[in-house]
């Protein structure tokens, strides 16, 4: 991710932000048996020991922003932990190469530093508490620079419906209503109380006085959740054939309500973009290897995590233009070739569309 319209944070910020947002209690519960509900009922930080789903947690797309924090001693700052691997990590029961695996990092996960002795660090991330190669992690300001890049801030709505307004103040025109408890991406904050936030597409304005804002960084998966997720998506596959990347109507619809909620008022190259994105995801060996697994997995997409993406779909107002999109998308299309991130235009290096830059 990226060099951005404002330069975000220190990792002092990253640290303090993470640790607010676990001492003010705002993790994640999933609850009940159903895998898509927990997928998509909340949010965790990487440091949320307490969430029973890590798989919550946002990612892929986030910005740095010119949100000021207090910040910490070096103590705290050096406590940051990224994995730098392409594909995915080993964490494990002990600082060895033969003991059993208890997770996974992937690509831009991170976590904090519990212990360190002989070339492994014992580390936290999400509900994994495991050892992990220092060949495969970085520490300090390498850590650093890499949580900057693929953090992301979001907001949550803290009153029960609140205006999203087309520019700052209460004079300027209404984009929409957001309810309690929803979930957003967070692109600047001014001094004059006011937030800008990523709204359908576009740029829409809230009051900060009535949000609640986090940084957060990717966590990753213990075994159990892995073992959860990846049985959900056998049974997604049950009527699709993702080697040919044919797939039934219903996982079409599904990709274009993603599409919509990300890019609806982009163009129609915008939309196809973004579909892309998610068919080169499923190709990869860094991402799971369905429509489905991409879309509802950890450090995603905020509009699967937040219900937007399951309420258009059960609603069944898709754009015509983002079903094509999708059905376009799946056929192999892709006219960002093999990019497998997209964020708001920061003036990032990438393929820049509309209001979005992929890369």
């Amino acid at each position: 991710m990226a060099k951005n319209r404002k330069l975000f944070a220190s990792v002092a910020g990253i640290t303090m932000s993470l640790l607010l947002f676990v001492e003010a209690g705002m993790t994640a519960q999933a609850g009940g048996t159903d895998y898509l509900d927990n997928m998509r009922g909340g949010i965790a930080s990487v440091l949320n020991p307490g969430s029973t789903n890590s798989a919550d947690v946002v990612s892929a797309t986030a910005r740095e922003l010119n949100i000021d924090f207090e910040p910490q001693e070096e103590e705290e700052i050096g406590n940051l932990v990224m994995a730098n691997v392409q594909n995915a990590l080993n964490v494990r029961s002990d600082a060895s190469e033969e003991a059993s695996k208890v997770g996974k990092l992937y690509k831009d996960c991170g976590g904090i530093i519990l212990e360190r002795r002989d070339g492994w660090t014992k580390l936290q991330s999400g509900n994994i508490v495991g050892w992990a190669s220092d060949e495969y992690l970085l520490f300090g300001e390498d850590a650093r620079a890499l949580a900057d890049d693929v953090g992301r801030t979001i907001a949550t709505i803290d009153t029960e419906t609140l205006r999203v307004r087309t520019a700052p103040g209460t004079d300027a025109g209404v984009l929409g209503l957001l309810p309690k408890g929803e979930i957003v991406e967070v692109l600047s904050k001014d001094d004059e109380g006011w937030v800008c936030i990523d709204y359908e597409g576009g740029d829409g304005y809230v009051s900060a006085e009535f949000v609640t804002l986090d940084f957060q960084i990717d966590a990753g998966e213990t075994m159990e959740e892995i073992e959860i997720r990846e049985e959900a998506e056998r049974e997604a596959k049950r009527h699709v054939n993702y080697g040919a990347y044919t797939t039934d109507a219903d996982t079409t619809l599904l990709l274009a309500a993603l599409i919509q909620c990300e890019a609806g008022g982009e163009s129609y190259e915008g939309q196809v973009a973004v579909g892309a994105v998610v068919m080169n995801r499923v190709r990869s060996g860094a991402y799971p290897n369905s429509i489905h697994g991409v879309i509802y997995a950890s450090g995603q997409f905020t509009p699967a995590l937040n219900g937007k993406v399951n309420a258009l779909y059960e609603s069944g107002r898709i754009k015509a233009s983002c079903i094509q999109a999708a059905e376009e998308a799946i056929s192999g299309v892709s006219n960002v070739g093999d990019f497998t991130h997209f964020r708001r235009n920061n003036g990032r290096e990438g393929i820049v569309i509309g209001n979005h830059v992929f890369y």
